[in-house]
């Protein structure tokens, strides 16, 4: 794919999902299913633009792509959950409360790496290591561009009294 095909493609995925970020601001977790599911088939296009999979590859690639997503899905889906404990406690915030959030997030971290280092090994097994990197690398801006939205949305705690 050419640069400029990049370019458009990524700025039109951006002008679809800008509405729901925006709306995200007065109902984060209500909107947050919803932007998920509507990237997850965007995300797919978009990856297979930018892979560049050979017939062969492409065959054993999107049955693994798929069982990855699926768990990942489940990640994200726990996070919508803590995201909705956090603005159900936002106004009344407690120490306990902000403790449990604390481990939750630490917990998806960590999962969220676990699951990258077990799946790394399965692509390799199909893919070369250039189109593995490839693959891990668009995950982590699309991660990265979708933390960011949500983060830009999500106020900060307010002070301890």
């Amino acid at each position: 794919m050419q640069p400029n095909r990049k370019v458009i493609l990524i700025f039109a995925a951006m002008a679809i999902l800008w509405p729901f970020f925006a709306t995200a601001q007065d109902k984060p977790a209500d909107n947050m299913q919803f932007v998920l599911e509507k990237i997850s088939a965007d995300k797919k296009l978009f990856v297979a633009a930018n892979m560049q999979l050979t017939e062969t590859e492409a065959k054993t690639f999107w049955p693994l792509y798929d069982k990855y997503q699926n768990e990942l899905f489940l990640l994200r889906s726990r996070t919508i959950k803590m995201i909705n404990d956090y603005a159900a406690a936002y106004e009344n915030m407690d120490d306990a409360t902000a403790k449990k959030l604390i481990e939750d997030y630490m917990n998806l971290e960590g999962l969220r790496l676990q699951l990258g280092q077990a799946y790394v090994p399965q692509f390799r097994d199909i893919l070369p290591d250039i189109k593995v990197l490839r693959y891990f690398q668009i995950e982590n801006k699309i991660n990265a561009a979708l933390t960011y939205e949500f983060a830009a949305q999500i106020p900060l705690i307010k002070s301890a009294p």
